[in-house]
């Protein structure tokens, strides 16, 4: 029988294909998922890349101690396994990648929802293939064979893995971050892509953000109520819903005059509607404009949001059951505050786990829940819709059935072939939000409620519509129109129109901020209280329009009144030669 011993020689040749074989394995339990994302759309190449170079990690060990490959292999390949199957079996139920939103969704979830989302969900083949990935990933183990080399020479490779991989990245973002904390958030992310380090990661994210949401919700709940809260609608069965869509300009919208036609479901219902179009919003950011649109504050007063009750909590005082519904990432550093809105709801559905934002999820999903919400048994309900709306990536925000607008019909000459794709992408998404806007109107309709529905947008978008047409997205430094023009639309039921005016036709075009609609909601809902300022209510007789301040509260001499860069806008453009004269 001979005895294998490593010699402090180099081999006459190195195994390749045993190295190849090693690797293959450890990426095999990150990598399917990732391609599958990858093949399907749902999200970039970056995750895919991550994965693939971080698989490379488990070489170390493997190079080092080659005597133990298999037993090492093993071992590793059961904890990789055990959170490929984890992560593979999100993908195959929700389409999306597994992220710290997943594990909040977990530990907020009791057994029996856990086994009514097991009995809903089972599938056969889900079954199977599980089995098929086990099985590929026992047939590649047995593939596996120590590679060796010279025991001083596998160090150096090994050392070397280990700072391209860990060393090097991590401190690349160290020295880019001016925080420690910062720098290994930002490492992280750059290795969250690949198992273990998905679970790793996204449990720690978990626990830092629950921290910080845990917080706020206490300081929530020690906010006084409001004084002397009276209901005209006290002991009436009333739904009342709202809306809050992401990133539309209603500049792109048909319904308010744009000539291609986004819009053609609203456009049909128009009748129905109250369509407010001079309604601004105060920030070009969604945790920032919802601070204030959802509370007291605003831009003379950001702080209020600490330290005023939301319209769920007024809602809540005035006896209504609350729901959330949200198709935005969950737990997310930037979304900490919306989930503490959520949160303080009766009730939330949570629809999108993504990791990444740049990947595919539907509004659609929104109307089952919102159908649930609605056939409750509840009385008195107030239905919060939060959209993804027409965030970028556009591309991602509506289905293949939706991509209407292809080609430069309708398209300013100004937008050039480079920028053709993304205008386009963008009017689809409008008209795949028309879609969701108006079903959860016809669905609000079906239902028969005493009520309205009111949708608007927590703040625009600028996809190449302002002079130059440089411009995509926002920029609170740079301010242009499209970021805060957002569309204000109202919607009622006939029990509601039968015994309230809701003829608001002359007052359309009010100068308006969102940041003040605590206040027109409440009148609309029928409720007063000390705190309500009639005088900040659209739809008041008591309505004083001032100043709609724009930009950052913070910031020295950060505020600016919007009508100012509509005059500034609406001034003819000088040709460069009359200027130099």
């Amino acid at each position: 029988m001979t005895t294998m011993h490593r010699s402090a020689a180099a081999p006459k040749g190195f195994d390749w294909t045993g190295l190849i074989w090693l690797f293959v394995f450890f990426w095999y339990f990150s990598g399917i998922t990732q391609l599958l994302i990858q093949l399907t759309g749902i999200t970039g190449f970056a995750g895919f890349r991550q994965a693939f170079v971080l698989s490379a990690i488990w070489l170390a060990p493997m190079l080092v101690f080659p005597r133990q490959t298999r037993v090492m292999a093993a071992v590793i390949g059961v904890i990789l396994w055990a959170c490929s199957m984890a992560s593979l079996g999100y993908f195959f139920i929700y389409q999306q990648e597994f992220s710290q939103s997943v594990i909040f969704i977990m530990f907020e979830s009791n057994i029996s929802e856990a086994g009514e989302y097991m009995t809903q969900y089972f599938a056969w083949w889900i079954v199977l293939a599980f089995i098929a990935h086990t099985a590929f990933a026992i047939f590649l183990w047995t593939r596996l064979r120590p590679v060796y080399m010279p025991r001083g020479r596998a160090w150096v490779v090994a050392t070397a893995l280990l700072v391209a991989i860990v060393g090097y990245p991590l401190a690349k973002q160290m020295s880019r971050h001016e925080t420690t904390a910062e720098g290994l958030e930002a490492f992280e992310s750059r290795v969250e892509p690949a198992v273990p380090w998905q679970m790793i990661v996204a449990y720690h994210r978990y626990t830092q953000q629950l921290d910080s949401m845990q917080d706020m919700l206490t300081s929530s709940s020690n906010i006084a109520p409001l004084k002397n809260l009276k209901d005209q609608q006290a002991g009436l069965p009333t739904t009342l819903v709202l809306v809050i869509g992401e990133s539309t300009n209603r500049g792109r919208m048909h319904l308010y005059g744009y000539p291609r036609q986004t819009t053609p479901n609203l456009d049909a219902m128009k009748d129905q509607l109250q369509v407010f179009d001079n309604v601004i919003t105060p920030r070009p950011y969604t945790i920032e404009a919802l601070q204030q649109v959802l509370t007291f504050a605003d831009e003379e007063n950001p702080d209020l949001y600490l330290k005023t009750p939301s319209i769920v909590s007024v809602m809540k005082q005035a006896g209504y059951k609350t729901f959330w519904i949200t198709n935005q990432q969950t737990m997310t550093k930037r979304n900490t505050m919306l989930t503490t809105f959520s949160e303080q709801a009766d009730e939330q559905v949570y629809l999108n786990n993504n990791r990444n934002q740049n990947a595919r999820q539907y509004d659609g999903d929104v109307l089952e829940p919102f159908a649930k919400a609605l056939g409750d048994a509840a009385p008195r309900k107030l239905i919060v819709v939060h959209l993804l709306g027409t965030h970028m990536a556009y591309q991602y925000r509506y289905p293949q059935s939706f991509e209407k607008f292809t080609g430069r019909d309708g398209v300013p000459a100004a937008i050039d072939d480079s920028k053709l794709e993304l205008y386009n992408s963008y009017d689809n998404a409008v008209l795949y939000n028309d879609f969701v806007i108006s079903s959860l109107i016809k669905e609000y309709g079906k239902a028969d409620p005493n009520g309205f529905l009111l949708y608007l947008s927590d703040h625009g978008e600028d996809v190449f519509d302002s002079a130059g047409h440089d411009t995509l997205g926002r920029n609170e430094k740079k301010p242009t129109i499209p970021m805060y023009t957002v569309p204000f639309i109202a919607y009622a039921s006939p029990k509601w129109r039968e015994t309230h005016d809701w003829n608001f036709d002359s007052i359309h075009s009010r100068p308006y901020s969102s940041s003040n609609l605590i206040h027109t909601w409440a009148q609309l809902a029928g409720l007063s209280f000390d705190e309500l300022d009639t005088t900040k209510s659209l739809v008041s007789l008591d309505f004083k329009a001032r100043p709609r301040l724009i930009g950052d509260p913070y910031a020295q001499k950060g505020l600016s009144d919007f009508a100012i860069m509509e005059k500034v806008a609406r001034q003819p453009e000088v040709p460069p030669q009359v200027a130099a004269q």
